[in-house]
C-alpha cells in the first residue's frame, strides 16, 4: 500500500511541475535599415535558438540567444537581411529541466545593384 501511495504521489507531483508556455516576442518590419534599397524576397524562412536548465536554474547548453535564431533564419535561405518578422518563445517546464526556444519566423531578402527599369543608377 505504502508503494502505491509513494508511487501516486510522484506521478501526482510530475503533472504539477509540468508544463509550458508560449510567449509572443514581437513583430518587426525589417532586421536592418532598408532606406529604400532595392531587394529581391528569396522566401519565407525560420530560425530557433535553444537552452535547457536542470531544475529551471542550472545551465547545461549556452544561453537562449534571439541573435542566433536571427542569423539561423538568414543561412536557412542566405538572405542578407529579414521582412515581416514574427518572434516566439516556448517555454516547457518539466519535472527535473527546463527548455526555452526562441523562433524567428520571417521573409529573407537579398539586395540588389541598382532598381530594375533605372537607368539613372546605372549612369
Amino acid at each position: 500500500m505504502i508503494k502505491y501511495s509513494a508511487l501516486f504521489s510522484l506521478l501526482a507531483s510530475s503533472l504539477l511541475f509540468a508544463g509550458c508556455a508560449c510567449i509572443p516576442g514581437g513583430i518587426s518590419a525589417s532586421d536592418t535599415p532598408l532606406h529604400a534599397k532595392p531587394y529581391t524576397v528569396i522566401g519565407e524562412t525560420e530560425g530557433s535558438d535553444s537552452q535547457y536548465a536542470i531544475l529551471g536554474i542550472i545551465p547545461v547548453t549556452s544561453v537562449n540567444s534571439l541573435r542566433r535564431a536571427v542569423k539561423n533564419a538568414k543561412g536557412n535561405v542566405g538572405a542578407d537581411a529579414l521582412i515581416d518578422i514574427t518572434v516566439d518563445c516556448n517555454m516547457q517546464w518539466w519535472v527535473l529541466f527546463t527548455k526555452t526556444v526562441t523562433e524567428v519566423y520571417a521573409k529573407g531578402i537579398r539586395f540588389k545593384e541598382a532598381w530594375e527599369g533605372d537607368n539613372e543608377i546605372k549612369r
